[in-house]
């Protein structure tokens, strides 16, 4: 049974709370009475449907359903997790969290997308005020895996538990702070450099577009990897973060900064900083700075994946929690090709014609390979042992269109094992549409010589067993085809008939 999510509110973080909730397989309920609150949520997970699977490797849970709501009692009544979205105003958010709690599950937790609130202020009067936790998430949420937990002394350490187990199994990174502030961590920290920005414009020392170069350019691709203290302890040298404090502290007391000092927005200054963002940015729609937020957002993302590094890391972890099928050949049926892939397509695998681009269908296919030799027990103690599998020919055919979040599957065929040699034969679907295949001859090598060498006893005992099984599957259409030529439509008839 699909767990359940109430959401209250579904504007441009509501919405992006439901994107995350559903693509993660959870049924959600919404409540907003805005006239246009389906339109804006529906815009939200359009672009969270073509964002959001291509961040992991693997693919995401079956789509939890999505429902809208009109009386709030009918929302939240059964949810698992109920997450306010509403507009910050201590008053409609204390009425609102009484009426949640006279409907709602003991066990579900009231989280709040507050940036400012702490959760004291917000359960004051609260029948039950440990179920009401900050739970202040970034935009777009359905990306952005960082969520502030701020949670009052009755929260308890098993709810505590709860809320760590349910945003990691959604794909987030709770940050629990050790005490209540004002503005949590990350917004006081966005509010010194956003009031120095305004001070700069104010000034005249720099226009938006200077201003997000700085950081497009300069340090914010520091952050986007490493954070703060880490970056400045490399700053430091050798000696690292003591050196920095010694040699860069006392510049802290010089005028540099205005400190908590505000601008005053005058209609002059407001007027200035709009224009000047309309110059910068006003050639492209709200909606086209949303995809081209997300697809820069993915690209980033997965780079960090590459690394295992920062959100990377968080990602991967993800990846090996939602892996999905059998684990090993035993449990594995024989009677049919294996699966050997379930991911998405990324933003950043697609190309100028809008599709998957070609050298995206080769890591596909190579990921399955991957998967297929893990399965005969090529793992990671068979490669520090010397002894691996090298690709020597590849033949890949192009059939259909990928686009971006198409949902993909790969199934995998062996046809031949003898000897030093195996050939695969891999396809790739799209529900029952078949995208490409493609089929890969390998050779065992001896890494320190580099040289083709016969497999180990219980890899060529694994191979034999899936040949013996998949030796009376029909050959599949397309195998042993050169580039440019078409199968016989005979050898095509036999093995369909």
């Amino acid at each position: 049974m699909a767990k359940r999510a109430a959401i209250v509110g579904g504007g441009v973080i509501g919405g992006g709370w439901a994107a995350r909730f559903l693509l993660m397989g959870w049924d959600v309920r919404l409540y907003d009475t805005g006239p246009d609150a389906r339109r804006r949520v529906e815009h939200m997970l359009e672009n969270a449907r073509a964002a959001m699977p291509g961040l992991w490797d693997v693919a995401l849970p079956e789509e939890g359903r999505l429902s809208f709501h009109d009386e709030l009692a009918e929302a939240v009544k059964g949810a698992d997790w109920i997450q306010e979205s509403l507009p910050e105003r201590l008053d409609l958010k204390r009425e609102v969290f009484a009426r949640i709690q006279a409907v709602c599950d003991e066990s579900a937790v009231i989280g709040s997308s507050t940036s400012g609130f702490r959760p004291s202020d917000l359960a004051e009067g609260a029948a039950r005020p440990g179920q009401i936790v900050v739970a202040h998430p970034f935009n777009p949420v359905y990306l952005l895996p960082l969520v502030e937990i701020v949670a009052p002394p009755e929260t308890g350490e098993a709810r505590l538990e709860l809320i760590r187990r349910r945003m990691r199994e959604i794909g987030c990174q709770p940050l629990f702070l050790r005490r209540e502030i004002d503005a949590h961590i990350a917004d006081r920290l966005l509010e010194a450099v956003w009031r120095e920005a305004l001070w700069l414009v104010s000034d005249g020392v720099a226009d938006t577009a200077e201003i997000d170069d700085a950081i497009r350019y300069g340090f914010g691709l520091r952050w986007a990897q490493m954070g703060l203290f880490e970056t400045y302890r490399i700053a430091g040298g050798e000696a690292g973060m003591r050196q920095f404090l010694t040699q860069f502290g006392p510049a802290l007391k010089w005028p540099w900064s205005k400190l908590t000092d505000v601008p005053e927005l005058t209609d002059e200054l407001v007027e200035t900083i709009a224009s000047q963002s309309d110059a910068q940015s006003g050639r492209h729609s709200i909606a086209d700075l949303e995809r081209i937020r997300d697809a820069n957002l993915v690209a980033i993302l997965r780079g960090l994946k590459t690394r295992d590094w920062g959100a990377g890391r968080l990602l991967n972890a993800g990846d090996r929690r939602m892996a999905q099928g059998p684990k090993s050949l035993e449990a594995m049926a024989l009677t049919g090709p294996l699966p050997t892939g379930a991911r998405a397509v990324p933003l950043d695998w697609t190309d100028y014609n809008g599709h998957m681009t070609e050298h995206r269908y080769l890591q596909a296919f190579g990921d399955a390979t991957d998967r297929f030799l893990r399965l005969i027990g090529v793992d990671e103690d068979y490669l520090a042992g010397g002894q691996s599998f090298f690709t020597a020919e590849t033949h890949i055919r192009h059939l259909g269109e990928a686009r971006a979040g198409a949902r993909l599957t790969i199934d995998t065929q062996l046809l031949m094992a003898e000897g030093r040699k195996a050939q695969v034969f891999h396809r790739m679907w799209e529900d029952a549409r078949l995208v490409a295949t493609a089929e890969h001859m390998l050779v065992h090598v001896d890494l320190e010589s580099r040289r083709a060498a016969a497999p180990g006893a219980k890899v060529q005992d694994c191979l034999a067993k899936i040949a013996k099984a998949h030796a009376h599957l029909p050959r599949p259409e397309g195998a042993g085809a050169a580039v440019g030529r078409k199968p016989d439509r005979g050898a095509k008839d036999k093995a369909e008939g």
